[in-house]
C-alpha cells in the first residue's frame, strides 16, 4: 500500500513521470488510421498531463485508469476548467485488470507506466481490448547503449520494478505478440527535466512539514540519487515511445 507521504510528494505534480507535451502530440499525430472520434484507453494516467492533450487532439473519448483517486480528482478539475470534461472519464483500477470489454478501444496509451507490469507482459495482456488494427502507444524506459556505464547498470539493477530492456529487445517483443511497430523515438532529455524540477520543488517544500520522518528521508534520498544518476549517465538509457499497430 503506498503511503500517504509518497501520494503528497507526487499529488498535483504537472506529471508522474518523464514526459512531454511535444512527445505526446508526436507519437499521436504518427496514428494516420485512427477513426475521427477514437475511443482511447489512457493507462496509469496520474494527473493526466497527456489524457488532456490527447482528449484536445483527438475529440474522441478517453478513459483514463489509475490506481489512486487523488489523481484521477485532479485530472477531472483540470478538465473541466479546460472545457472537455464530457470527453473524460476517469476509472479506479489496475491495469493487471482492466474493467472493460474486449475489442473496446481504437488506442491503448501508456506514458511511463507499462513498466509496472513488464513491457511484454503489459502488451500482451492489453492487446485483447483494442479493436482490430488498433493501436498502443506507450512510453518506456530502455538501454540506449549496447554498452552502458557500471554506475547506470548497478543503479538499475538494484531497482526492483524495472528490467530494463535494449530498443531491439522491445521491437521483437513487438512483432511475437502480434503487432506492426510503426515508429520509435527517444524521448529528449528535457522530458525528464519537466518531471524533476517540479519534484524537486516539492521535495524541499516538504522539508519543513517532514524534516524527521524517516520514510520521507528515505524516499527524498531515493530521488535524489535518480537525478543524479540520469545527471551522469543519461546517455546509456532513457524513455522511449513505442507506436504499435495490431495486426490483422
Amino acid at each position: 500500500m503506498v503511503s500517504d507521504v509518497f501520494i503528497e510528494m507526487f499529488d498535483r505534480l504537472p506529471r508522474q513521470g518523464p514526459g512531454k507535451n511535444e512527445c505526446t502530440k508526436k507519437a499521436f499525430e504518427i496514428l494516420s488510421e485512427l477513426p475521427e472520434r477514437p475511443h482511447i484507453l489512457d493507462i496509469g494516467c496520474g494527473s493526466g498531463m497527456q489524457t488532456l492533450l490527447l482528449a484536445q487532439l483527438s475529440g474522441g473519448k478517453v478513459d483514463a485508469l489509475d490506481l489512486y483517486r487523488i489523481f484521477l480528482d485532479d485530472l477531472n478539475e483540470r478538465a473541466m476548467k479546460k472545457g472537455i470534461s464530457d470527453n473524460i472519464r476517469t476509472c479506479v483500477g489496475s491495469m493487471t485488470d482492466l474493467p472493460y470489454e474486449k475489442d473496446s478501444f481504437d488506442l491503448i496509451w501508456a506514458e511511463g507506466s507499462i513498466y509496472i507490469m513488464g513491457f511484454k507482459e503489459g502488451v500482451s495482456y492489453w492487446k485483447q481490448f483494442l479493436k482490430n488494427k488498433g493501436y498502443i502507444c506507450v512510453s518506456e524506459i530502455n538501454w540506449l547503449k549496447d554498452n552502458p556505464s557500471e554506475k547506470a547498470i548497478s543503479y538499475w539493477n538494484n531497482y526492483p520494478e524495472v528490467s530494463m530492456k535494449t530498443v531491439e529487445e522491445n521491437k521483437e517483443t513487438i512483432s511475437e505478440i502480434g503487432f506492426d511497430c510503426i515508429d520509435i523515438f527517444i524521448l529528449p532529455e528535457s522530458a525528464w527535466w519537466d518531471y524533476y524540477h517540479p519534484l524537486e520543488l516539492r521535495l524541499e517544500e516538504m522539508k519543513k512539514k517532514y524534516s524527521e520522518n524517516a520514510e520521507f528521508n528515505e524516499f527524498s534520498k531515493e530521488i535524489y540519487e535518480e537525478m543524479e544518476i540520469y545527471k551522469e549517465c543519461s546517455d546509456d538509457y532513457g524513455y522511449v515511445f513505442y507506436i504499435m499497430k495490431k495486426k490483422e
